[in-house]
């Protein structure tokens, strides 16, 4: 007999883990967000900004998947607030190159440390075969088309 897949009951499980887990694991981000009267838009563009210093405005849009309009909201307040620096490129003047400012910097700070933990000790409870298991799910939640360029975006280091 063939394997007929997740049962009804097991993706309805599934699905309502990841609501869970995604209401704890913004929770505390959130919490610091509300301080700085930020969203979590603004803790993607800090998050991805750090990550990778001097990506363009371009590419950040890429990556968030968001309006031209509100990252450019986003992205005003993150410069006029001193969290993130705008340099014209040199190549091309009209490309502007992204940056986290030391203030920026302790902002992703406060917001990476706190969902590390979360994650450690996530991974820590369930070990390493299901943390791999748990990156071959998250990977396949994603379109095949953009797995490529998301595995290179994450693994870069």
């Amino acid at each position: 007999m063939a394997d007929s897949g997740p049962s009804e009951a097991e993706l309805r499980q599934a699905i309502e883990l990841m609501f869970f887990a995604y209401r704890e694991f913004t929770a505390d981000p959130d919490a610091i967000l509300k301080e700085y009267e930020f969203g979590r838009a603004h803790h993607r563009a800090v998050h991805f900004i750090a990550r990778h210093p001097g990506m363009s405005v371009a590419e950040l849009l890429g990556i968030l998947q968001i309006t031209k309009q509100s990252l450019a909201r986003v992205l005003g307040e993150l410069v006029r607030e001193g969290f993130v620096a705008q340099e014209k490129g040199t190549a091309d003047r009209r490309r502007r190159h992204l940056h986290l400012t030391d203030k920026g910097q302790e902002l992703w700070r406060r917001l990476f440390g706190v969902q590390s933990l979360r994650v450690a000790r996530a991974f820590e409870e369930a070990g390493p075969a299901a943390v791999a298991g748990w990156r071959k799910v998250q990977m396949a939640l994603i379109e095949p088309s953009s797995r490529g360029p998301i595995a290179a975006l994450i693994e870069k280091d």
